[in-house]
Formats: C-alpha cells, sequence, structure tokens
C-alpha cells in the first residue's frame, strides 16, 4: 500500500500490470486499494476479480435469490457470469457490513467513553498526590461527608432523640472514626442537624489530635498522601475488574427490551459511586489508625580494658624475614637437590 510497482519496458510491452483478485473484500476501500496498483501514473494494466455465490460476502447477504435464478436459466456451475445485477448485490453486501462494523466501533466507543470519564477523575485526584500537594482539606471534607452520610443513613429527619439508635450508628461511624458512644440522654433537646454539626466538630478535633502524633505537620501530610495513593489505586483496580464483567452481562438487558448501552452507564456509575465512599471510608479509617513509631538511638558505650583496648586494635600484618621455601624448590644451601630432599628433610 501507497507504494507504486515500477514497470520495465518488457512489462509495458505485455500490457503492464494485471491484479487478479480470488474474492472481495468487505470493506470497498480495499477492494479499491487493490485495484489501485495497477494503471498507476498512466501505465498501462488492469484489476480484476472473482468471486463465487458461497463465499462469505455473499451467502450471508441472500445470494440465494441469484443461485436459484442462475440454475433457472441452466447456467452450468462454474461458468463465468458477469452482470450489472450481480456487480450491484456485491456492493449492496459490503455497504451492509460496513454498516454493521461502524455499528459496532460506535457501540464500542460509547463503552469506552463511560470509562475514560471516570479515569479522568481519578487520574486528576492521584496526579494532586503525585504533585505533593497538600491533602488535609481533602481528608477534612472525606471525614465530614462520611459523619453527614451516616447519620442520614441511621437518624430519620423527624422524630425525637429518644427513638434515634445510636447502637447502629457507632455500630455504621464508630468502626471508621473513633468517636465515643452516645445515648439519649447526651442529646437530649437536640435537633438532628444541631447533633450533625456536633459530631462533625468531635470528628475533626479527634483528627487533629491524631495530627498532634506527628513530630511536624508534613510527616502527617507525607502519610496523608501516601495512604490516598494506595487506596485509589487498590479501589481502582478493582473498579476495572468490576466494570468489565459488567460489560460482558450487560448485553443480557437487551432481552428486557432495555437499551444495554443505557444500563450500562447507570450501573457504571452507581459502581464510581460506590468506589468513592469506599476510597473515602479505608482512607479515613486508616489514617485514624497510623500509629507513629519513635526510635530512640542509644549509645553503646564500651569499657576500654587492657585486654580489649588490644583485641579492637587494627592489626597491621606480619611480613616475613626472607622468602617462604616450597619444597620443590632448590636447597639455598647449594647442593642442587630439592629443599625436600635436603635440608627440609632434616627440619622435618
Amino acid at each position: 500500500r501507497g507504494t507504486d510497482i515500477k514497470l520495465d519496458d518488457e512489462a509495458k510491452e505485455a500490457g503492464g500490470l494485471k491484479i487478479v483478485g480470488t474474492e472481495r473484500h468487505e470493506s470497498r476501500r480495499i477492494d479499491n486499494q487493490l485495484r489501485g496498483r495497477s494503471g498507476r501514473q498512466g501505465d498501462p494494466g488492469e484489476s480484476r476479480f472473482f468471486i463465487s455465490l458461497e463465499d462469505d460476502l455473499m451467502r450471508l447477504f441472500g445470494s440465494e435469490r441469484m443461485i436459484s435464478m442462475f440454475n433457472a436459466l441452466g447456467i452450468p456451475e462454474g461458468q463465468e457470469i458477469e452482470h450489472s445485477m450481480l456487480t450491484k448485490a456485491i456492493e449492496t453486501a459490503q455497504k451492509k457490513i460496513e454498516s454493521n462494523n461502524y455499528g459496532i466501533r460506535k457501540t464500542l466507543l460509547d463503552y469506552d467513553q463511560v470509562a475514560n470519564e471516570q479515569r479522568e477523575i481519578i487520574y486528576a485526584e492521584r496526579r494532586r498526590v503525585l504533585d505533593g500537594e497538600s491533602m488535609r482539606d481533602v481528608i477534612i471534607k472525606m471525614i465530614t461527608d462520611l459523619v453527614e452520610n451516616s447519620v442520614n443513613m441511621v437518624i430519620p429527619d423527624d422524630g425525637p432523640s429518644e427513638e434515634w439508635d445510636f447502637a447502629e450508628l457507632t455500630n455504621v461511624l464508630g468502626s471508621i472514626i473513633p468517636i465515643k458512644h452516645y445515648h439519649a440522654e447526651d442529646v437530649k433537646g437536640l435537633k438532628k442537624n444541631e447533633f450533625l454539626h456536633q459530631l462533625k466538630e468531635e470528628a475533626i478535633k479527634l483528627y487533629e489530635k491524631k495530627e498532634a502524633e506527628f513530630p511536624t505537620d508534613e510527616a502527617m501530610r507525607e502519610v496523608e498522601r501516601v495512604v490516598l495513593l494506595k487506596v485509589i489505586d487498590r479501589k481502582w483496580m478493582t473498579h476495572i475488574d468490576d466494570m468489565d464483567q459488567l460489560r460482558q452481562g450487560v448485553g443480557l438487558a437487551a432481552y428486557g427490551q432495555r437499551d444495554p448501552i443505557v444500563e450500562y452507564k447507570m450501573n457504571a456509575y452507581e459502581m464510581f459511586d460506590a468506589m468513592t465512599e469506599n476510597i473515602k471510608e479505608d482512607t479515613v479509617r486508616l489514617l485514624f489508625a497510623v500509629r507513629v513509631e519513635q526510635k530512640v538511638e542509644r549509645e553503646q558505650v564500651a569499657e576500654v580494658t587492657g585486654t580489649n583496648k588490644d583485641d579492637s586494635a587494627v592489626k597491621t600484618p606480619q611480613k616475613r624475614a626472607a622468602a617462604k621455601i616450597y619444597p620443590n624448590d632448590p636447597c639455598p644451601c647449594g647442593s642442587g637437590k630439592k629443599y625436600k630432599n635436603c635440608h627440609g628433610r632434616m627440619g622435618a
């Protein structure tokens, strides 16, 4: 594709380049590219395609009618047929396939667009963490949101405080934020909004107390970034797997006369919303559970005594006064014998 086939004089005299195709492609664009290989730049040449009525292109798009017609006309099998109706049928089949492929690509794009929008939101949050921004305001917002969601889940808008389920509130919120266990007498006369405001202030004070355990503010900020980044990555990878499973099974919605794309978008939004809530819960829970470990360096004081003083001193290797004599070396006495057979034997 995109390369001209140069013809020599002999090829031009023989009629140029001839393209013979044994089938037609599903896409007309590919057929046109094959035709364009010959007759380029004014060179001689031609293209010719042969197709069977039993090929997939024709078989899938109603070649039975033409086969019946040709059989009625008595055309023998294997006979070459050229007719405008046949050419039009091929083009119609190609258009249907191209339209079908376009619909498939458009559907895939709609699915990918949902995941892409969610990906941009998550990556923007990760980018803030990786850039070293302070996440304290984000964490405080997570804490207040969790308190508000828990209160709205457990405590009704109407009704006296004596009917509030404080045990359930402690079970839902206490596992994330170590708030005290409330009783009806603790909030007597308070409305829901007033109690909610009180809980938010208590949760923020508990977090400020946790911040005070760290030697510096920057140390706490770094812990916030590390914890938040790990939680986001873990939850996002799980969410991607869940989205793939949703995509594989959402096609069954068509049996219920529902648009699979609409169902996918709705379920994906609910799953993304649940993931963000899980990120808030895990991040806040880990930050309240983190502990500061201070390592105290102890000085190792060793008493210097006469014994360990000599042992601790650096020992220098001692050199031999004379070179070492090996058994097979000539004896230094000048006898001409080996050392092991002369003075070496005496020393042994």
